[in-house]
């Protein structure tokens, strides 16, 4: 199974970019994919993450009403459409796929990278302020 993503840039502050993450070599079905970032000096944190079929998606707080995450199940993609950014924006991306349904008594535990078993590169977004 690999995880590509791409789509990561410069931007100013205010600006917009969209992000890509497109899996391959499924020998079976997945669950979700997330979106993850980790800023220098940082812990990576939890972004975004969206289930396969329902296409439910969840956001931190730190980007909801600025980000978008969506999927196009035939195309096994999924997009971080990500809007108003800002200088704390800057990290590097990547997502991660999980495979089997778990038990939650919430959504943001999909934020947990524990969840997650596969990783893509990741891609640098860079906000200048």
């Amino acid at each position: 199974v690999q995880l590509q993503a791409s789509g990561g840039g410069l931007v100013q502050a205010g600006g917009s970019l969209r992000l890509s993450c497109i899996a391959s070599g499924f020998t079976s079905d997945y669950y979700a994919i997330a979106w993850f970032r980790q800023a220098p000096g940082q812990e990576r944190e939890g972004v975004s993450w969206i289930s396969r079929r329902a296409g439910v998606p969840y956001y931190a707080d730190s980007v909801k009403d600025r980000f978008t995450i969506s999927r196009d199940v035939a195309k096994n993609t999924v997009y971080l459409e990500m809007n108003n950014l800002k200088a704390e924006d800057t990290a590097v991306y990547y997502c991660a796929v999980r495979y089997n349904r778990p038990i939650l008594s919430a959504m943001s535990g999909m934020l947990d990278e524990t969840m997650y078993s596969n990783w893509g590169q990741g891609t640098l977004v860079t906000v200048s302020s």
